[in-house]
């Protein structure tokens, strides 16, 4: 089983995180902060992973402390459940709908992190619990750093924020979930290492 736990603490924030590659497919979130937690069980649920979080942040200051390091932890976990990548398909990618909005994800499983996303590009309207497109970037951005990752998330469609951040959160788990499936007897790499 495919599995890693990770604490992480700082001045601003706790988190303890487990993530299961192979299952059981189940999740229980409690970040204290609603809609992170909602875009959390998509993530689970999408992405077909046991995934359980506990976390606390300085929300009274404002979101970002818990989302980015929310994405660390995470990223942490993966590259710990992925471990030496042998058998790894390694690449992934899904486009979801929801509603009016498409995003695409694509992505490598390959230890080398880059994040192409830049919401300050698009014109994504709202701030659903307070949550931004700004703050899904730094959550990206900790994910992909920390689990050396890299990933092209792509607004195709769209624009309320909502439906953008959970299309996101539901394309990443979909494009993960094809990327960590074990495929191979070697290592998806001609360098014979990830």
């Amino acid at each position: 089983m495919r599995s890693a736990t990770v604490e992480r603490a700082t001045a601003e924030t706790w988190i303890r995180l487990t993530l299961g590659l192979d299952g059981p497919v189940e999740g229980q979130v409690a970040t204290g902060l609603p809609f992170l937690d909602h875009m959390l069980h998509a993530f689970q649920r999408h992405g077909r992973f046991r995934l359980v979080v506990e976390a606390k942040g300085d929300l009274e200051v404002e979101p970002h402390h818990l989302v980015e390091d929310t994405g660390i932890v995470l990223g942490q976990a993966l590259k710990q459940a992925i471990g030496d990548g042998r058998g790894l398909e390694r690449y992934g990618e899904a486009t979801v709908p929801m509603d009016e909005t498409l995003v695409q994800a694509v992505l490598d499983l390959s230890g080398r992190p880059h994040l192409a996303f830049a919401p300050e590009e698009l014109a994504i309207d709202g701030a659903p619990g307070g949550v931004t497109a700004y703050h899904l970037r730094e959550f990206l951005r900790g994910l992909c750093n920390h689990a050396g990752m890299t990933l092209h998330l792509r607004l195709l469609a769209g624009r309320e924020a909502h439906h953008v951040l959970e299309a996101g959160f539901k394309a990443l788990a979909r494009a993960l979930h094809a990327a960590t499936r074990l495929t191979r007897d070697d290592l998806p790499s001609t360098k014979e290492s990830l």
